[in-house]
C-alpha cells in the first residue's frame, strides 16, 4: 500500500458541551486570522480535515476542526440518547470559542448541522457557509449505501489492511487508498485484536431516525439562510443530485454551486486539488482582508483531506 505523507497536527485543545461532555478540538495558524471552522460527516472525525485545514492554514486563516460527540477523541453519550440537538449545540459552543463568527465549512452530517445553526440562530454564528455534498433533503439510496457499509463493519477488521481493502471497494472514486497511518486515525485496536472504527456505534439508530425526522425543518432554516453560501458537490455523488441542488439553489437563492466532475459523497476525499479549486476562491471573496496572498504550496490539497 502506498504510503501518503500526512499534514502537521495542530495545537489539541478541548472545550466542554452543555451536558459536560468533552469535545476535542484541534487549531492551526495564526492566532489571530480570521477563522475557518470544520464540521466532519457522520462516522468520521476531525481527521478527516486535516490537509485542508493545514493548507488554509498556510492560506492565511485560522483553521479549526474538532470531534463531534460519539466520534473520534471526544466523548461518548453514556446511554446511547444522541440528538439532533446536542450536535447542534455542541458546534455553536466550539464557534463560540473563536472570537468572531467563523467560516463553517461542513460536510454531510457536518453541514446539516452548520445549516440548521445558519437557518435558526441569530446574530449569526457564522461569516459564510461551505456546505460539502449535502442539501435539506437527500437521495435515500445513497445514504442507505453509507450506513449499509458502517453496519456491515462494527465487528471490525482483522487488520489495516482488510480495512484498507473495504475502504477503497466502497469508494471507487478516490484515487488514492489510504495508508495504514491515516487508518490507524479512523480505526481503534481493540483488546481482541480486532480494528474498529472510532465513532460510537450507538449513534447509528437514533441520528438516522434524527435526520429523516428533521427533513423539512432543515428546508425551513435553509430558506432563512442571510449569508454567502457555497455548496461543493460531487459529480458521482449518490447522496445529492441534480434534483435536490436545485431545491437547495430555489430556497437559497443567493447560493453558489459548484461540482468537481469526478468526485462522489467524499469530494474532499476523492478529489482534494478540485476542491481547493473550488473553495479557496469563494473564501478569498468574502472580505479583502481576509484575501492574503498565497504562498508557495498553500491550498495545495492534492492526496487524503
Amino acid at each position: 500500500m502506498e504510503k501518503v505523507s500526512l499534514p502537521p497536527s495542530g495545537l489539541l485543545g478541548r472545550i466542554h458541551a452543555a451536558d459536560g461532555l468533552a469535545l476535542t478540538m484541534e487549531t492551526r495558524g495564526a492566532a489571530g486570522a480570521p477563522p475557518v471552522l470544520f464540521a466532519h460527516g457522520f462516522g468520521q472525525s476531525r481527521r478527516s480535515w486535516a490537509r485542508t485545514a493545514s493548507a488554509l492554514a498556510d492560506d492565511g486563516w485560522r483553521t479549526v476542526t474538532f470531534d463531534a460527540r460519539g466520534h473520534g477523541d471526544s466523548g461518548r453519550v453514556p446511554d446511547g440518547a444522541y440528538r439532533l440537538e446536542q450536535f447542534v449545540t455542541d458546534l455553536l459552543a466550539v464557534a463560540a470559542t473563536l472570537g468572531g463568527p467563523p467560516v463553517m465549512i461542513g460536510h454531510s452530517m457536518g453541514g446539516l448541522l452548520a445549516m440548521v445553526a445558519a437557518g435558526e440562530v441569530r446574530p449569526n454564528p457564522f461569516r459564510a457557509l461551505v456546505l460539502v455534498d449535502i442539501t435539506p433533503r437527500w437521495e435515500a439510496a445513497g445514504v442507505a449505501r453509507i450506513l449499509g457499509f458502517m453496519r456491515a463493519h462494527l465487528d471490525g477488521f482483522a487488520s489495516l489492511e482488510d480495512a484498507a481493502r473495504s475502504i477503497a471497494a466502497s469508494a471507487p472514486a478516490r484515487s488514492q487508498r489510504r495508508s495504514a497511518a491515516e487508518l490507524a486515525h479512523l480505526l481503534r485496536r481493540g483488546v481482541d485484536g480486532r480494528w474498529r472504527w472510532r465513532w460510537d456505534p450507538m449513534l447509528l439508530d437514533p441520528i438516522t431516525a434524527e435526520s429523516e425526522r428533521h427533513q423539512q425543518r432543515l428546508l425551513e432554516a435553509a430558506r432563512h439562510i442571510d449569508m454567502p453560501v457555497l455548496l461543493v458537490s460531487g459529480g458521482r455523488s449518490d447522496v445529492v443530485s441534480e434534483r435536490t441542488v436545485a431545491e437547495f439553489l430555489r430556497n437559497v437563492p443567493s447560493a453558489e454551486h459548484v461540482e468537481v466532475p469526478h468526485a462522489s459523497h467524499a469530494v474532499a476525499g476523492d478529489d482534494n486539488a478540485a476542491f481547493a479549486a473550488a473553495i479557496v476562491p469563494f473564501l478569498h471573496t468574502l472580505d479583502p482582508e481576509a484575501g492574503l496572498p498565497r504562498r508557495p504550496g498553500a491550498a495545495d490539497l492534492r492526496g487524503s483531506p
